[in-house]
């Protein structure tokens, strides 16, 4: 959770005055108060809702939850400026997106907020600034179109922001407490990304600091232009649209800017969107009998519209709003609403024993292992990309595809080692050895399955680091099947994800050694009938009493490469069903 700090008079201007059961009002709409003095209100917020990050976006919340105010409506007006995207940052950080907000009164407390909001983002959706990076520039300093590209470290000179002295991009890396801080993400690269108005003036450099110049906010500042740019175009029109509604609260006016590809041209919206769903589906999920009023009166008073259109009811979503995907998040709005200090408790008409499952028991211990051997658990989605999963299985084409998929993460994942590889990339710049693994299902076409999706729970272990090898990974493996007293055997095999030689087929024995031996009595008479019959003396009865349930070894170069990985990585993958039977 992320703790937000607000001026708690401006707050009570808005609000009114604070009182404890306002206090506890704001705790059960999901923003517990975390302390609260004469002069500010210490908040918490969880990730789902950056939007109430800023004192805007708490405040407008607040006034449709305790107040009831009337929906507002954002808009956005087109504009000539421009963005161009140079395709020299397509490896670096390849993705811009901006507004324009025009007719702001900027006061001390109103900069305050604004910058409080930016960095709560960075350090939230923007994974400290990896992901995204917003940037507040003066208008009237700017002269568009503007170029985003990538240039030399020493070709780019310009004044950082509180760092008024002219400098390349090297001394700011090394002098500006910016670029200590977040240096590391651009170390990789030979060139750093830079925007560049038609002026030749420097406007920032990405994700590191903004120009003294254009890139400093001041009370008296009336026009700015909100920029950010990283590595996922979603994520930053999710980010700009908070921020311009935002902006839009404190009094101004906004307009688009064309972000421009080349081949593709893009600008955010602020209109609302549609999301369909069922009142029965609602009442059935929170177990109420509500009507169609009281489902829209419920959705407004989180700030949330409502359309009955030919018979179906739509929920109109803000544009601000990231969190709203499915109809199940629609049913925790209203059930927030409603107050879950209204609903009626129950106790269910059955009686049972409870007792804990014995494969929960059983990943318990290998969790309890694995984490005193120094390894630390991940949980990742069970949706990923194409991309990602062809970065190992280059081949692969049976996906299992999410339709109208609200962001990149659109297919259901194959492995779990695909998952932990990303983990790795994504935390390159961290010390070494690293030592990850994760429990969860992975999912396959299985056209005898019910659902037709086949399901199956997997453990994987991965380490990356100077010593990740064969030797180390399967003293991980030795120790965690001994502390489960089971047996397994190695067996050499061929992937292409693995360095042929250091790669091992993993195998146990099976589960029901009776009905083996029965098989193998009724596949000794079938033999015996067949010689006899044909006269043929080569035919055998051999059975396995073997049972393959993973893979385990070093990741070839090739998907180390995929990865952008510069450190060795070895790992093993098992089929947790048939290890626990």
């Amino acid at each position: 959770m992320t703790v937000v700090t607000l001026n708690r008079k401006e707050v009570e201007q808005k609000l009114g005055k604070i009182t404890p059961e306002i206090e506890e009002k704001i705790s059960m709409f999901g923003t517990p108060v975390e302390s609260m003095t004469e002069d500010e209100i210490v908040i918490e917020v969880f990730p789902n809702r950056p939007d109430l990050l800023s004192f805007s976006g708490f405040t407008r919340a607040m006034e449709y939850y305790l107040k009831g105010e009337k929906l507002k409506e954002y808009k956005i007006e087109k504009s000539n400026a421009k963005i161009m995207v140079d395709k020299s940052v397509a490896k670096i950080r390849p993705y811009s997106m901006a507004a324009i907000v025009r007719g702001i009164k900027f006061t001390d407390e109103k900069i305050k907020e604004i910058m409080q909001w930016q960095e709560k983002i960075h350090l939230t959706m923007g994974r400290n600034r990896k992901k995204v990076a917003i940037g507040y520039y003066c208008l009237d300093k700017i002269k568009f179109p503007v170029t985003y590209l990538a240039k030399s470290p020493k070709e780019i000179v310009f004044e950082p922001l509180d760092l008024p002295e002219k400098m390349n991009a090297i001394k700011i890396m090394q002098r500006h407490p910016c670029g200590r801080d977040y240096g590391e993400q651009l170390k990789n690269f030979d060139k750093y990304p830079v925007y560049y108005d038609s002026n030749n003036e420097v406007l920032s450099m990405p994700p590191i600091i903004n120009s003294n110049n254009s890139g400093k906010i001041t009370p008296g500042t009336t026009d700015i232009l909100v920029e950010c740019s990283g590595n996922n175009s979603e994520i930053l029109k999710k980010a700009i649209i908070m921020a311009t509604c935002d902006l839009i609260d404190l009094g101004g006016k906004a307009y688009s800017v064309e972000i421009d590809y080349g081949q593709k041209k893009e600008i955010i919206s602020l209109e609302q969107e549609k999301l369909k769903f069922k009142i029965e589906d609602i009442n059935k999920t929170l177990g109420l009998e509500l009507k169609e009023k009281d489902i829209q009166k419920l959705l407004e008073k989180m700030g949330i519209g409502y359309e009955n259109s030919k018979g179906e009811s739509f929920a109109l979503i803000p544009a601000y709003r990231t969190d709203m995907l499915h109809w199940i998040d629609l049913a925790e709005e209203i059930g927030i609403a409603y107050g879950y200090e209204n609903f009626q408790s129950e106790i269910p008409k059955i009686s049972t024993i409870a007792e804990e499952d014995k494969k929960s028991v059983l990943k318990k211990i290998i969790c309890d292992v694995l984490s005193g051997l120094g390894l630390m658990e991940c949980s990742s989605f069970h949706l990923t990309t194409k991309d990602d999963i062809k970065k190992m299985y280059f081949d692969f084409k049976s996906f299992i595809e999410v339709e109208e998929s609200k962001t990149e993460y659109n297919v259901l994942r194959i492995d779990l080692l695909n998952n932990l590889m990303k983990v790795f990339s994504e935390n390159s710049d961290s010390n070494y050895p690293q030592k990850v693994f994760e429990m969860g299902k992975i999912f396959a076409l299985d056209k005898n399955a019910e659902t037709g999706i086949d399901e199956k729970e997997r453990l994987s272990v991965a380490i990356a680091g100077d010593d990740a090898n064969f030797t180390e990974i399967k003293r991980i493996l030795d120790y965690l099947f001994k502390m489960l007293d089971k047996n397994y055997t190695l067996e050499l095999c061929d992937d292409s994800n693995y360095i042929l030689g250091r790669i091992g087929k993993i195998f146990i024995e099976k589960k029901n050694p009776e009905e083996s031996n029965k098989i193998r009595g009724m596949m000794k008479d079938a033999v015996n009938l067949a010689k006899s019959a044909t006269g043929l003396t080569h035919l055998t009865n051999k059975i396995s009493d073997k049972e393959e349930i993973g893979v385990i070894g070093e990741i070839s170069p090739r998907v180390l490469n995929n990865f952008k990985l510069k450190m060795p990585v070895a790992a093993f993958e098992i089929n947790l069903d048939k290890l626990f039977g």
